[in-house]
């Protein structure tokens, strides 16, 4: 498997790295911050990336979309993650794409990607229901009424839940609380009867919303794939939206990593730089020995759903590169706060927004130890 981009993609990275740099930088997330902006997001820059063409980067070419594949998605998301860009790229373009090419009917696909390809609705996937992500633990009942369902119960933690305006949602229409069977994906409009949103600002100034559900009746046509058979298109989703995640963390891993570099060739103490110390080399070099590695391993999963590989592979592929990027995104994030000393600390200096990141990111889509224990199962240890 080459890991490594083809010529398109490299000059795609290139171009996304110079947006957002110049309209995205971490000031942005700033400014979005202390605003308490309701949106979570520059809808400005939003739109500057649909005319782009990035919303439709994975949708096939007869809806409209560019039909890049999920490398194309993961060298964007990487240079968003270099400046903690906020947008509906990974909500939208992974989760939700994902969800709609993968389980929905022909009318679906024909209604609704053209619009995501033009920027006239955004998606967001609520599937957990508790404070650890637990994906197959769903209580939110779907109980069939006719020719609809009536949807009763709570999701929490959806990452832009609260400005979507479809919803793919996860319930229970058989089977007991922690099983895997009697799941089904329903495609619900955000703007329908007994749907209360409740925002919360993340740690990381990232939008994430509890959403109640109090007997909203879906059309039994809005189901996404086969009734009481979800697991499995949900694990995909949940997969595609993890090796997504993965490429995000490893663009804002790279930038803590190289700002902490220059930051040790630049600060002196006793009028020498630090970054000539032996003990701060050697930490130095461990964290480039690790960058290399989540750098291999997010290539490695992106070119696997890419290359049409089984389900189990890139199940494999997606655990195998949050675990170890999460790992890496935590092991950077401290350095650099402890390379940086006390300025690091402090709202003043962006680093500590990396380390804040860090940590939401890693439990977003399960954490380290979550994966390691997948992975393992998966490989029968």
């Amino acid at each position: 498997m080459p890991l490594n981009y083809s010529e398109e993609q490299s000059l795609l990275r290139d171009s996304a790295r110079d947006f957002f740099t110049t309209t995205l930088p971490v000031s942005n997330l700033r400014e979005l911050r202390d605003q308490k902006n309701e949106t979570g997001y520059c809808t400005d820059a939003w739109q500057a990336m649909i005319d782009l063409g990035w919303g439709g980067i994975t949708i096939p070419e007869e809806f409209g979309g560019l039909e890049f594949g999920y490398k194309g998605l993961g060298v964007i998301l990487e240079q968003g993650g270099r400046t903690l860009a906020a947008s509906p790229l990974l909500a939208t373009c992974a989760l939700g794409v994902t969800a709609i090419v993968e389980g929905g009917s022909a009318e679906h696909k024909k209604d609704l990607l053209p619009l995501v390809v033009g920027g006239e609705i955004s998606l967001a996937l609520a599937v957990d229901e508790q404070s650890v992500h637990a994906p197959f633990n769903i209580d939110c009942k779907a109980l069939k009424e006719g020719n609809n369902y009536s949807l009763s119960g709570q999701k929490v933690f959806v990452l832009d839940g609260h400005v979507a305006d479809e919803l793919i949602v996860v319930a229970r229409t058989s089977g007991d609380t922690t099983s895997r069977e009697g799941l089904t994906l329903f495609l619900v409009n955000a703007k329908s009867k007994g749907i209360s949103f409740h925002r919360s600002v993340m740690v990381d100034s990232r939008n994430a919303c509890r959403i109640n559900f109090d007997k909203v009746l879906v059309a039994e046509t809005q189901v996404l794939g086969t009734v009481d058979q979800g697991a499995e298109l949900l694990d995909f989703i949940l997969d595609v939206g993890r090796i997504c995640l993965s490429a995000e963390m490893l663009g804002s891993l790279q930038e803590a990593f190289e700002r902490t570099v220059e930051y040790l060739k630049m600060r002196e103490q006793f009028d020498v730089q630090i970054g000539t110390f032996q003990g701060l080399q050697h930490r130095a070099a461990r964290m480039f020995c690790e960058v290399e590695l989540a750098k291999s391993v997010v290539i490695a999963a992106l070119t696997t759903l890419d290359d049409g590989a089984d389900r189990t592979s890139i199940a494999e592929q997606a655990s195998q590169a949050k675990a170890k990027v999460s790992e890496v995104f935590k092991l950077v994030s401290n350095e650099t706060i402890q390379m940086h000393g006390g300025i690091g600390t402090t709202d003043e200096e962006e680093v500590g927004l990396f380390l804040k990141r860090a940590r939401v990111a890693e439990q977003t889509f399960g954490g380290i130890g979550f994966h390691m224990n997948r992975w393992g199962e998966l490989n029968n240890l």
